[in-house]
């Protein structure tokens, strides 16, 4: 019987060529994925001493939202603490803000080098555009959430606060809490386009499917807005504009991705 010839995958002669010019086996798949989470863990824990021993001055960096929205209200005196404990709670959640914004470009080159090998050349060409990519998008989503979506939420707090005829005495750890969550939180919710184009590329998911799909999306973008904000709905709303946004501007690329992807396997069949 005649036997099909597969041509051997430029991914299993990387990955030969890594481990010396043998096929890397199961255990040692785990063993490179336990130094990429080791290497990628240590580079969080040098960030969080890093910022650890500059706090303070971490701290009044952080503090520029409330600075912002308070600027017109000379009647607050600043954050205080309602705990013995609370000041440790602000500096867990300054030092973790601030380690995974610093490590999170090492950990995506560490994570590219481990994936880096399953690839062929022309999906490796793909990688860095990806991770800067992924960076990109949780800076920004970070970015929008630190400049202008955590003021917004702080000044609508102040009006309803003056409305009702309360004093503005706020925990230092409540808004640390909120500074981290909205920060994390809307960097990490900023990453879903791109994950719309791995699946489109994969087949899993078309544009068809991306538009019925779309009063779906469209609650759990205020779903995902509830979880990371304060409960008013004029700052949920402002959270799940920018999501709404880049989910249809997913459906656009979405096409490319297709065309691109299409493209390449006529290339492919014609060869």
């Amino acid at each position: 019987m005649e036997r099909d010839f597969n041509p051997p995958d430029p991914a299993d002669a990387d990955a030969a060529e890594e481990s010396g010019g043998k096929a890397m086996g199961f255990l040692d798949h785990l063993e490179e994925l336990r130094w990429t989470l080791a290497k990628s863990l240590v580079a969080f824990s040098i960030a969080f001493v890093a910022i650890a021993i500059f706090l303070p001055r971490v701290a009044r960096l952080l503090h520029w939202p409330l600075d912002r929205a308070m600027r017109e209200h000379e009647t607050f005196t600043g954050l205080v603490t309602t705990s013995p404990l609370a000041v440790f709670s602000v500096f867990l959640q300054v030092c973790l803000l601030g380690a995974l914004c610093c490590s999170l470009p090492f950990a995506l080159f560490f994570l590219g080098r481990f994936v880096a090998p399953a690839l062929t050349s022309r999906e490796a060409k793909l990688l860095i555009p990806a991770c800067l990519a992924t960076l990109g998008l949780f800076l920004s989503g970070a970015a929008l959430a630190f400049f202008f979506l955590l003021p917004a939420a702080i000044t609508v707090s102040v009006y309803f606060n003056e409305l009702l005829g309360y004093e503005l005495i706020w925990a230092a750890d409540r808004y640390y809490s909120l500074l981290v969550w909205m920060v994390i939180g809307l960097g990490a919710s900023f990453q879903f386009p791109l994950v719309i184009q791995i699946l489109v590329y994969l087949g899993i998911l078309d544009t068809a499917k991306l538009r019925r799909g779309w009063p779906f999306a469209l609650i759990g973008f205020f779903v995902i807005a509830a979880l990371i904000t304060p409960p008013d709905p004029v700052t949920q709303s402002m959270v799940a504009a920018p999501l709404i946004l880049l989910y249809q501007g997913s459906i656009i690329m979405a096409r490319f991705v297709e065309r691109w992807r299409d493209r390449r396997l006529e290339e492919a069949l014609g060869d």
